[in-house]
């Protein structure tokens, strides 16, 4: 597996405190992905770095699994947004950083 793979198979699970209804369909939890570069366009990565709802809302439909929309996000419960902020904004941090040996 190429380290491009790896990087892009890097996932969690994020349970909502308050599920986000889509019709008949309740979605209880997320998996958000580790993003590519080209996913972090248009995007100020202190912004994210900082929990900037802005940059969180731009980001969490690029990155969930089932792709949320961007109403969708905007309507999250301030704690789940926050949850996957915390959770993107450790992507984005250096192995070395977080302790991690390759």
């Amino acid at each position: 597996m190429t380290k491009a793979q790896v990087a892009q198979a890097i996932t969690t699970t994020v349970t909502l405190d308050t599920p986000i209804v889509r019709g008949e369909t309740e979605i209880t939890e997320l998996t958000l992905r580790k993003p590519s570069s080209g996913e972090l366009r248009g995007v100020n990565l202190a912004d994210v770095l900082q929990m900037q709802t802005d940059a969180l809302m731009t980001l969490i439909p690029r990155l969930s699994n089932p792709s949320l929309t961007a109403p969708e996000v905007r309507q999250m419960d301030p704690a789940d947004l926050v949850q996957c902020g915390g959770e993107i904004a450790g992507f984005l941090v250096s192995k070395r950083v977080r302790g991690e040996t390759a």
